[in-house]
């Protein structure tokens, strides 16, 4: 039989082990937490930024493509690459 010292460690490191692991528990999922909040905050933030690009894009006064005739918007399909790159070379 194990003498009573025995005993009292064996019990000490299992009590000691268990608040050790709700402890690390407990750390583990604040980070998650903090994690997905985190993830979520980026997210909603991208959408905000994206929502007001595109309101931007669909607000923007037209331009007046009669005092320049140059288009620098690739997107647009007026857009003339060869022109930009001639107006680009004389800015120079």
């Amino acid at each position: 039989m194990a003498s009573q010292g025995v005993n009292v460690l064996r019990y000490s490191a299992l009590v000691g082990g268990l608040f050790y692991g709700f402890l690390h528990q407990g750390t583990l999922t604040s980070q998650a937490k903090l994690a997905e909040q985190e993830r979520e905050y980026k997210h909603k933030e991208s959408l905000i930024q994206k929502a007001k690009a595109e309101w931007a894009k669909q607000h923007a006064p037209p331009v007046d493509y009669s005092k320049t005739g140059l288009v620098t918007d690739p997107e647009d399909p007026r857009f003339d690459l060869e022109k930009f790159i001639i107006a680009k070379a004389e800015e120079k």
